[in-house]
């Protein structure tokens, strides 16, 4: 009998777990048996194990083979495993040499003709061959992502020829070469475009300085969506800590392309049909939802009452503790989800409440109603919320272009480093997120403006929540300002934003 192993990873979250892939050869009836908890995309590997080494001109041997996947009890998903089959297979068969196969792991799906296609997961699979003094084999496209991660050996071949003539010495691969993190400069919309809206453009600046929850209300038209649109050039770089968690999620989501790694902030939009899995995560292999994609980045829920009631209520934990637990019967499973929720909504189903001329005939009760789809906990989480009216045609086409994205971008950077000189390395990365004690040793609240938040807090029935949210809003005001301070007329601004006509209950 002849055995050889393969090391290889499965995923929980975006950590990777060790898997030793097993193939032994044994007299008997023919046969190609997977075992070790695989899915269908696992077991499928035998057909493409078998069409690959037939592509290579080899055929398989006339006896019972034998693959296990190790640990047993580990559920197996995923196409990645047919490398380490096709290559613990060959060496059973004695065409590698079985000491060759233990300095690595590897991961890739294999094409009919013997080609190396992109998986998901490369990226905390090379972390984790990292630890463990191994090197990693993996496709061509994903050299990059690999060899930025990893510190030992990176062979990225394009098809398993050239792997094994790499592994045989008649053949060398180049080693990948890491992409380099280096911010590009924004290239979106411009926040210049915008006509009139300064308050609009105020709160987005505010947002984007703290890192801030953002709700816009306002008719069909208003620039509600544009304004969002504009939000993600406000936003500084990633840094490379950062760059490394939210590429770790992308790839195991397969989202990461040619090896490139994440180094701006993420702007997700998903459409308002959105489900509570695609919204959270979950589905049957556990993947990451949006609020996870948009980690460090931007959520944005547009026609936010349209979305589905559960799912909008599922967002509550996340939007407080930074993460995404998903839960299933054999395992829980972890995604980092520090994103901030950027929402825009009609003020009622027919978008023209307060507008006598266009308000159909059942206001003022449609717009209760359209916003009872929105529960008061999930308001509550929203750190500014803000009208958005129309701007008059005669000002559309008279008024000034404002601020470019560079100029407002420059003050959000400021205000963003004073933060993070404020609260050191291992602190929150912007104001959104500082907590209890951090908070109150860092606040530095005037007299004045701790008497006019008392006095408000009980005048607007402000929660416990709401008190906290506000006092980050107007220490993120003042870092705007350049105060070491958070004075009376910060708190002044920072209540403005809490509690406005069109959103009643969101005080």
């Amino acid at each position: 009998m002849s055995l050889a192993c393969m090391a290889s990873f499965a995923f929980a979250g975006i950590e990777a777990l060790a898997v030793e892939v097993q193939v032994r050869l044994a007299p008997g009836l023919p046969a190609f048996l997977v075992v070790g908890l695989p899915d269908k995309a696992v077991v499928e590997s035998r057909e493409r194990v078998r069409a690959a080494l037939t592509g290579l001109g080899l055929s398989l041997p006339a006896k019972r083979i034998l693959v296990n996947l190790a640990p047993a009890d580990l559920a197996k998903e995923g196409s990645h495993y047919d490398l380490p089959i096709a290559l613990a297979l060959l060496a059973a068969m004695e065409v590698i040499p079985r000491e060759v196969l233990a300095e690595y792991a590897a991961l890739g799906e294999l094409s009919l003709d013997a080609g190396l296609q992109p998986v998901a997961g490369v990226l905390p699979a090379a972390l984790a061959a990292s630890q463990r003094g191994l090197g990693l084999i993996c496709p061509a496209p994903q050299g990059g992502e690999a060899a930025w991660a990893g510190r030992g050996e990176v062979l990225a071949p394009p098809d398993l020829p050239a792997l094994l003539n790499h592994l045989r010495g008649t053949q060398v691969l180049r080693p990948p070469e890491p992409p380099a993190l280096l911010g590009e400069p924004w290239r979106g919309p411009c926040l210049s475009e915008v006509k009139g809206q300064e308050t609009a453009k105020r709160a987005l600046e505010i947002a984007a300085a703290g890192g801030h929850n953002l709700l816009m209300v306002g008719p069909p038209g208003a620039g509600k969506s544009m304004l969002a649109a504009r939000l993600p050039g406000l936003l500084p770089d990633l840094t490379p800590a950062e760059a490394l968690e939210l590429s770790l999620i992308h790839s195991v989501a397969g989202l990461l392309r040619e090896g490139g790694l994440l180094t701006r902030p993420p702007f997700r939009e998903p459409h308002h049909s959105a489900s509570q899995a695609a919204l959270i995560g979950g589905g049957s292999r556990g993947r990451p939802g949006e609020i996870s994609l948009a980690h460090h980045g931007v959520l944005f829920l547009d026609e936010l009452p349209e979305f589905p009631r559960p799912a909008l209520e599922a967002l509550r934990q996340p939007m407080e503790t930074g993460r995404a637990v998903i839960a299933r019967a054999n395992a829980h499973v972890t995604y980092p989800a520090r994103f901030q929720c950027v929402a825009a909504m009609n003020p009622c189903r027919c978008g023209f409440l307060g507008d006598p001329a266009r308000e159909c005939s059942r206001a003022p009760r449609c717009g209760d109603e359209y916003l009872d789809r929105l529960s008061g906990p999930l308001l509550d989480r929203m750190d500014l919320t803000i009208e958005v009216q129309p701007v008059p045609p005669a000002e559309l086409s008279r008024a000034p272009a404002g601020e470019t994205t560079a100029a407002v971008a420059a003050r959000v950077w400021a205000a963003r480093e004073r933060q993070r000189a404020r609260y050191g390395a291992e602190g929150p990365r912007h104001n959104a997120a500082a907590e209890g004690a951090v908070l109150e040793a860092t606040l530095a609240l005037e007299p004045a403006a701790r008497a006019l938040l008392e006095q408000a807090a009980e005048r607007l029935g402000l929660s416990a929540r709401g008190h906290a949210r506000t006092l980050r809003v107007a220490r993120t005001i003042a870092d705007l300002a350049g105060s070491a301070t958070v004075g009376r007329a910060h708190v002044a601004e920072a209540l403005a934003y809490r509690g406005r006509r069109g959103v009643r209950r969101a005080a």
